[in-house]
């Protein structure tokens, strides 16, 4: 992987120090810019005002953004709201407190007009990308990790006080940010996956700031090789990196997500225009990314599994250092005590969430643990699907039953570890002020 801190050009998909229009002119061919023009309400260059077309929450976020916008005089949800309760699904604090805040969700979306997904059904980013994501479209999210560029939806995560403002019909204002192009190519060896593209991206670029506060524009060659699932794995973890958005090229197999989730019309090709000029930009070559492995208490701190067991000792004493220096004496963490024989013993291990409870993912681990053994002694293996649908759909060929004979547990979807719902219109509630259960279906 190769950072510059220069501008380049894109030219027939392929980089160049020159094109036939100016740089002025070549910035307003990113997609990126494309987008953001679409949405934003004013003519200023420097500033953007922007509505989205839909915001989401999570009941970690949602009673507080409501609660700030009644005060301010909220009538009704003006754009599709989603409220998922997959932060706080085990109601194990205070009590019943997180359940109460269910049933606030509930009610806010009969009375102003939203889409409440129950608990146990879906992890916010989840279900956004299989029902709110749409090629061009916007979202803002009060989570960090709102992030659906790679089905062609620039998300944004932000603090409430946002969210606030878009309820009351306010703009999202903000410096227009730079464009930095990923440009991909290659295509990953066997047994890399996208958590290992998205750290070996964080370890490059979080520490110097390269793509602080700027969009991330994923092009080029080698984004035909990664399918969709893979795409969303990479995209999500590009908070990480500090970026403000993402945003990637489109495709069949984009095409084809939309269409097997039976909205067809969501998809349109995306791609920069010829001559789209970008502030800086990373070459990324996915052949030669290894297999990587994140150590506390940041994502960028990573490093490639081969070197970790080459110098385990090294590594994790540096990590534990590094880690109680953070924690300021509050809390001991230990991590050399893990090698034993001159190898790393591992604890337990989880999959889990909107980038890793995947379809693809847990059918990988099936094919791989195929016929082996977890082992009766302390590790223990979780697997939480991503979606309920996809439960079923694992339930069903056979994975689930392939991954507990191997000692693995099989537990239903949510956050901490996460969740999401691969749904289908009906599966979801989608509430207006009007609807009545008692009267009617949604």
């Amino acid at each position: 992987m190769e950072l510059y801190e220069k501008g380049i050009f894109l030219v027939e998909g392929k980089l160049s120090e020159t094109a036939d229009n100016s740089i002025g002119e070549g910035k307003k061919k990113t997609m990126a810019a494309k987008i953001i023009a679409a949405h934003d309400t004013k003519s200023d260059p420097d500033v953007m005002h922007v509505r989205l077309d839909s915001l989401t929450s999570h009941d970690i976020t949602y009673v507080g953004i409501i609660q700030t916008a009644r005060a301010s005089g909220l009538k009704k949800f003006p754009v599709p709201y989603v409220l998922t309760n997959c932060h706080n699904t085990l109601c194990a604090v205070g009590g019943t407190i997180n359940e109460d805040d269910h049933l606030f969700a509930l009610s806010a979306a009969h009375k102003y007009g939203g889409i409440y997904v129950p608990p146990n059904m879906a992890v916010i980013h989840s279900y956004n990308r299989e029902m709110m994501t749409g090629c061009g479209r916007m979202i803002l999210g009060s989570d960090s990790h709102t992030r659906y560029g790679a089905l062609g939806t620039m998300g944004v995560g932000e603090g409430g006080g946002e969210l606030a403002k878009q309820l009351l019909e306010r703009t999202y204002d903000m410096v227009r940010p730079e464009v930095v192009l990923i440009y991909l190519t290659g295509r990953p060896r066997p047994g890399v996956g996208p958590h290992d593209v998205a750290l070996a991206l964080c370890a490059a670029t979080y520490a110097n700031g390269f793509v602080k506060n700027r969009v991330l524009e994923f092009a080029g060659e080698g984004i035909a090789s990664l399918n969709q699932d893979y795409r969303n794995g990479i995209d999500v973890m590009t908070t990480e990196t500090t970026c403000w958005s993402s945003i990637w090229e489109t495709d069949e197999t984009t095409k084809k997500y939309f269409a097997d989730h039976s909205r067809p019309d969501a998809y349109q090709k995306l791609s920069p225009d010829n001559g789209a000029y970008y502030d800086r930009y990373i070459t990324l070559d996915l052949s030669k990314v290894e297999c990587m492995i994140a150590l506390p208490m940041h994502p960028s701190l990573a490093v490639s599994i081969h070197a970790l067991q080459k110098e385990p000792e090294k590594i994790l004493q540096e990590a534990e250092d590094r880690a109680n220096k953070q924690l300021n004496g509050k809390v001991a963490m230990k991590l050399v005590n893990k090698i034993h024989d001159g190898k790393v013993i591992v604890d337990q291990g989880i999959i889990a969430g909107c980038s890793g409870g995947t379809f693809g993912n847990i059918m990988a681990a099936a094919e791989i643990l195929k016929n082996a053994d977890t082992g009766n002694g302390e590790f223990r293996l979780s697997v939480y699907p991503d979606s309920m649908p996809v439960y079923k759909a694992l339930a069903e060929n056979g994975t689930i039953a392939s991954l507990v004979s191997t000692g693995a547990v099989f537990r239903e979807a949510f956050l901490r570890p996460m969740l999401w719902c691969r749904g289908y219109p009906s599966q979801w509630r989608i509430l207006h002020p009007s609807y009545d259960p008692q009267l009617s279906e949604p």
